[in-house]
């Protein structure tokens, strides 16, 4: 049996402490694929490439057994959540 879903959480919580982590396990249970999203502060200031690469080194041990990984998100709190003033300058006003 390859790598559990609950390994790659658990690897990816201990060295990337996300506020949101979704694993899931593209392979049909034998623990060969897996596709993630995760929001992380350690991403900030960060390009796309160098988040993919810290959840790669994040996983090296899991590599050795995974065949694919999808990262679908790789995010800062600030990507995932926009604030509620940000979306608060959007809101159109109603003024006649």
């Amino acid at each position: 049996m390859g790598v559990t879903k609950e390994q790659v959480e658990a690897s990816l919580t201990s060295k990337l402490n996300p506020v949101h982590l979704e694993v899931i396990d593209t392979s049909g249970g034998c623990g060969a694929s897996f596709a993630v999203e995760i929001v992380s502060e350690e991403f900030e200031g960060k390009r796309l490439l160098e988040r993919h690469r810290i959840v790669n080194a994040a996983l090296e041990e899991e590599m050795k057994e995974i065949h694919a990984l999808s990262i679908k998100k790789a995010q800062t709190p600030q990507q995932w959540k926009p604030t509620s003033q940000d979306s608060a300058t959007i809101t159109p006003t109603t003024d006649a």
